[in-house]
This record gives structure tokens, C-alpha cells and sequence, in this order.
């Protein structure tokens, strides 16, 4: 029976990430109306940095806190430049650039970029799968880039495009190093948020950058700073603790994209594509296929 309630509350704490995770595409939109991405960046990384600090207290870790050697906190410092400060700079930029329906799908292929990464990096093989998966995700994000059109091969923004393809490299290289790091993981994310923070702070006083203020454009980044960077992330890892099979929650990640059309058509107020739902398609079904055990690699 505990083994079932367990099971029953991973699948909360997944499906609720989901949700929550589906509505931030939309909440990024929407905020970029009023705030630039590096506004958006700086109030967004500040609320997600004190609510994982609540975190951090509310479950006794401040111990864990302030017991790593100085080595430990300076990577965490270096991958707070990867993680948030470059990562949402570009990714914010990007949706600043392109419509929600077009940045969100290419950021959504981050997973299929690590592979590919972990093969020069890290030396791990690829398997025929990733392949494959590389050529249909690749086509989705084509076809949803276009709208269409791949005979005139048209862009609404090719740097937009190509920012969101760089956010999908710049995640890959952040997880790629993180996880090397046997450490708490909502400590070493209020470790690199933290860093992150005061990269920005100074990005913002050397370029002579002035932060402006929007009652809506706070409201957005307070959302976007619980909700895509701080609670959700933890209530994601408190489902894989509970699960008794991960592929299944991870899994439910699939559902996610398609939510958030819904969410960006109704708040943001884009008419979706049918080029959209036809990339989409296609890239999910390259990322399932990706995660196939292939006994053959190349």
C-alpha cells in the first residue's frame, strides 16, 4: 500500500510540474511585453533564488549549505554563468524574437542536443536511435520554423531561431558539468542562482544597462521565477524520489508542449499553426524514439 501511495504521489508532484512547467512559455511572452529578457532575468533569478534559499531552510539543509570546500562552490559559481545568466539571457531573447509556438519547441529539444554533446564530451556512444531522432526533431523544428514553407524556406526571425538553438547547447553543457558534482541539487541550484544573480548585477553595471519597473513585468518574473526556475524544479525531483519507475514520470514530459499551445493561444493570444502542431508532433516522436535501448550504435 505505501509502495501505491508513493507511486500515486509521484505522479502528482509530475503531472503538477507539467502543468506548471506548460504555463511558462506563456508567462515568458507575456512578461517580455513589459520587461526586457535581461530585466526579466535579473527579478526572475532574484525570487528564484530566495524561494530555493526557503527551500533549502525549510528542509534543513542549510548544514549541507555551508559544508562543501571552496572548490565545490566555485564550479557551482562557474555554472551559475551557464545557468540562469547566459542560458535565460539567450532563451529570453529568443522569445523576445519569435513567437511562443516557434521558441518553445526548439528550446524543447535540449534533451536531443545533450546526447550529441555527451558524444564529444563525454565520449558516450550514440546509438542508431539518436540518429534517427536527430533527423525527425530536426525536421519538426523545421517545419515549425518555416510555418510551412520549406520550399521558400522563410524565418520570422533566423536569429531568434539560431538563439534558441544556442539555449538548447548552452543547457546541454550546464547539465553535462552539473551532474559531475555529487551534491545537493536544490543547494547547488541556489548555489548557481546565486552566482548567476551577481554575474547579471555586474553584466547590468558594465553595460550601463537601467532596470525599469512594470507592476505587470514584476508579476511576471515573480511567476516565472517560482514556476519555471525554483518550486517546480523541486517538486519534479520529489517525483523521481517517489516513483518506483522514473521512465514513467519522465515521461509525462511529453505532455507538456502540447499544454502550452493551449496556454499560448488563450493567454498569449497566437493562433496556433498547423505547422506548429505538425513540427511539434514530429519532434516528440523523435524524442520518444531517442529514448529506445539500442543495442547497435554508431
Amino acid at each position: 500500500m505505501n509502495i501505491n501511495n508513493n507511486q500515486n504521489k509521484a505522479y502528482m508532484y509530475g503531472l503538477f510540474s507539467v502543468f506548471l512547467w506548460s504555463t511558462v512559455a506563456s508567462a515568458f511572452k507575456i512578461t517580455l511585453r513589459y520587461f526586457s529578457p535581461v530585466e526579466l532575468l535579473f527579478y526572475s533569478a532574484f525570487v528564484s533564488a530566495f524561494v530555493l534559499l526557503v527551500i533549502i531552510f525549510r528542509e534543513n539543509k542549510i548544514q549541507l549549505l555551508l559544508g562543501y570546500n571552496r572548490n565545490i562552490y566555485l564550479k557551482l559559481s562557474l555554472l551559475g554563468f551557464l545557468n540562469p545568466f547566459l542560458y535565460y539571457l539567450v532563451l529570453f531573447k529568443a522569445y523576445d524574437l519569435l513567437p511562443a509556438q516557434e521558441a518553445q519547441p526548439i528550446n524543447y529539444t535540449w534533451a536531443l542536443t545533450l546526447s550529441y554533446l555527451s558524444f564529444f564530451v563525454l565520449k558516450h556512444k550514440l546509438s542508431i536511435y539518436d540518429f534517427l531522432a536527430g533527423l525527425i526533431c530536426y525536421l519538426g523544428i523545421l517545419v515549425i520554423s518555416t510555418q510551412g514553407d520549406l520550399i521558400g524556406f522563410t524565418f520570422s526571425s533566423k536569429f531568434g531561431v539560431f538563439l534558441a538553438f544556442l539555449s538548447t547547447v548552452i543547457w546541454a553543457m550546464y547539465w553535462i558539468y552539473s551532474v559531475k558534482l555529487d551534491i545537493d541539487p536544490v543547494v547547488g541550484l541556489f548555489v548557481n542562482f546565486l552566482a548567476g544573480f551577481i554575474f547579471l548585477s555586474l553584466y547590468i553595471l558594465i553595460s550601463n544597462q537601467t532596470l525599469s519597473f512594470s507592476i505587470y513585468g514584476l508579476l511576471g518574473s515573480i511567476y516565472v521565477g517560482c514556476f519555471e526556475m525554483g518550486i517546480t524544479y523541486v517538486l519534479w525531483l520529489n517525483a523521481m524520489k517517489l516513483t518506483n519507475n522514473g521512465s514513467k514520470i519522465a515521461n509525462l514530459i511529453f505532455i507538456s508542449p502540447f499544454i502550452s499551445l493551449i496556454f499560448i493561444r488563450f493567454f498569449v493570444g497566437e493562433k496556433i499553426l498547423v505547422s506548429t502542431l505538425v513540427g511539434l508532433v514530429l519532434i516528440v516522436f523523435g524524442l520518444i524514439l531517442q529514448q529506445k535501448k539500442a543495442k547497435k550504435t554508431l
